[in-house]
């Protein structure tokens, strides 16, 4: 009770703290108390007066000061995540792209002007012309794409000026009149003209393979394509002659982005480094290091002093005199797969992948801000368990390693390895002395205090995606592909085996009482069964096709599930006595990965592909206090 009384209070004062309302409580979906996580990073852009920054995420588009690092705003409302962002010239229009639409803002007061919608589908890459009067957009469908013309000053499509099979690049020259645009995966680069849409110049070098970016020279004399095969290449502009290659990447180079006077080019690439070179003489001036993720994007402010770098995980502004760094920052993550709450409610526990850093986050949940970062995991962490007693955390990836971390000092306590050990499901038993894995067709129990197996269970089980002791430590049941397996702890014998006839998904979920134990199944329904019996007790129905998570409130009253797919990223919660769905949660803009209760059951944190875990009341009433 002493738990349930803290977090509630804790919870209270963080409602109620609005009169410095942090980015945790920003453009936050119906139902939502908070966000903590900022989104994967796409684009990065410099207001043309060098006061804001204005980055692409998965959940909108953030706006910070340029001088602090401190979120200004979040525009939201968006179809889709923000593919690409610009600024107009003179700084009073804003354009984004998500989904099939472009949306044009006052970059002012963040009010919406109007939008576009792509004839050709999906929008991609956004460029205005300098004079203001043109946006150019990337239109997407299937295997079509488009490069669409707006005209501003009439709100109207102007034109189109080519189409590939491939993504399209886009630059517009200085002067308004050029546009230069690639094909993803082809060896040229095609100029156009804006008033006649002819072809003006066909760019083309040996090696030039995926063109991911490209930049115009201030003087609008010379190109810039940064590509796929860890190149950046010269052009001029003017005559297509190619004049000179950067080779120094040990990764694609993602984005390029010249400085305001042409003399320096920076290029940001997948080897998680950006390189500053001389145009004139071609030699590297400058390595920046410290992401830990592909730098997807670079940009120099207008007056040359700052440049800027992002990852999908982070933004860094440098010096652009000195070349120090300015500012980080950190809240911006990608994909999430794995949450914890620690037992008293307050911290957070993430987990990812995959394009990421592998790390393990632990987030202070009243202010969204970063407490400890553990490194070791060579990939994907899939699965995190913080002990009852709160003095420790699990984490399992795909490295087949297991490893537990002091919560309070950051350090690695104990390493857990075996053939097949870390699978991609962990638990602690009641007492914290014991931790469950899931494998292939295994489970392992582990002590914590000597590194040790204590016991194996075996089956031709396949994936073992679930592991949960029973409240009383006693039982132990394990969710595969194909059933739910339960066996005695102490004797290692297997006790029930839940049999589906269509198959299940393998999460599974002990109620807080220890009586039934909740499965996902292949048929599209959620059944609790009688831990006792092995008999079938409740079946809920009805938007559960895609549903990979689930969980029981700490009181057993509820169960809340979450998936995604098919528009479907929707957190939904059910009465578990009558079976009755009672709410759904929407917001994530991709698939819900991982759900977890608070201690006292008011709030249920979903996390998701966008890099975002969201927090929702389960009920709209007043909290107790």
């Amino acid at each position: 009770m002493k738990i349930t009384v803290t977090f509630l209070l804790f919870l209270v004062l963080f409602l109620s703290n609005t009169s410095a309302q942090n980015y945790t409580q920003r453009g936050l979906p119906d139902g939502a108390v908070a966000r903590i996580g900022k989104g994967s990073i796409r684009d990065i852009e410099f207001s043309p007066d060098i006061t804001r920054v204005a980055i692409s995420t998965s959940v909108g588009v953030w706006f910070y000061d340029a001088a602090t690092g401190q979120e200004l705003d979040l525009l939201t409302g968006h179809s889709d995540r923000v593919s690409s962002i610009a600024f107009s010239p003179d700084g009073a229009i804003f354009a984004s792209a998500s989904g099939d639409w472009v949306y044009v803002w006052d970059a002012v007061t963040g009010e919406p002007k109007g939008t576009f919608t792509t004839p050709s589908g999906n929008a991609g890459d956004l460029a205005f012309s300098p004079d203001g009067t043109t946006l150019a957009s990337v239109g997407v469908k299937w295997d079509d794409h488009k490069v669409e013309l707006w005209d501003l000053v009439k709100g109207e499509h102007k034109g189109t000026l080519t189409r590939s099979t491939y993504e399209v690049i886009l630059a517009f020259s200085p002067d308004s009149r050029t546009l230069a645009c690639s094909e993803g995966v082809v060896d040229t680069v095609e100029v156009w003209d804006t008033v006649t849409s002819q072809r003006k110049l066909l760019l083309a070098r040996d090696g030039v393979v995926g063109i991911t970016s490209l930049a115009f020279s201030p003087d609008g004399t010379m190109l810039a394509g940064g590509g796929s095969y860890k190149t950046v290449r010269l052009w001029s502009a003017v005559t297509g002659e190619h004049k000179r290659a950067f080779t120094r990447h040990k990764d694609g180079v993602r984005d390029v982005a010249f400085s305001p006077d042409g003399v320096t080019l920076a290029s940001g690439s997948e080897d998680e480094t950006v390189r500053l070179w001389n145009t004139v003489t071609g030699e590297q001036k400058e390595v920046l290091t410290g992401h830990r993720s592909s730098v997807r994007a670079v940009a120099f402010s207008p007056d040359g002093g700052t440049l800027a770098s992002a990852s999908e995980d982070s933004v860094r502004l440098w010096d652009g005199k000195k070349v120090k760094r300015k500012w980080t920052l950190t809240e911006h993550i990608g994909r999430i797969t794995s949450i914890a709450f620690s037992p008293d409610g307050r911290t957070l526990a993430s987990g990812g992948g995959q394009t990421l850093d592998n790390k393990v986050r632990l987030w202070d949940v009243k202010t969204g801000k970063q407490k400890q970062v553990f490194t070791g995991h060579a990939t994907e962490v899939d699965s995190l368990a913080f002990s009852p007693d709160g003095r420790t955390l699990a984490s399992a990836s795909w490295d087949n390693i297991i490893r537990l971390w002091d919560v309070k000092t950051g350090e690695q306590k104990r390493v857990f390895m075996g053939p097949m050990s870390a699978g991609t499901s962990l638990w602690f038993s009641p007492d914290s002395t014991t931790v469950a894995s899931g494998s292939w067709n295994i489970v392992y129990l582990w002590d914590v205090n000597t590194g040790k197996q204590k016991q194996v269970f075996t089956r031709k089980m396949g994936r073992v995606e679930s592991v949960w002791f029973s409240p009383d430590g006693t039982m132990l049941a394990g969710g595969s592909s194909g059933n739910v397996y339960l066996w005695d702890v102490n004797t290692g014998k297997q006790k029930q085996v839940f049999t589906r006839p269509t198959g299940c998904v393998g999460t599974v979920w002990f109620s807080p009482d220890g009586t039934t134990l909740a499965n996902k199944g292949e048929d599209d329904t959620l059944r609790l069964w009688d831990v006792v019996t092995g008999e079938e007790k409740q079946v809920f129905t009805g938007r559960v096709s895609n549903v990979d998570m689930i969980a029981f409130s700490l009181d057993g009253t509820m169960l809340a599930a979450g998936g995604g797919g098919y528009e479907d990223n929707i957190v939904r919660l059910w009465d578990v006595r009558t079976g009755e769905q009672k709410q759904a949660f929407s917001g994530h803009k991709g698939w819900v990965n991982n759900i977890a209760f608070s201690p006292d059951g008011k709030v249920v944190v979903s996390a998701g592909d966008d890099g975002t875990m969201l927090l929702w009341r389960v009920d709209y009433g007043e909290l107790e206090k």
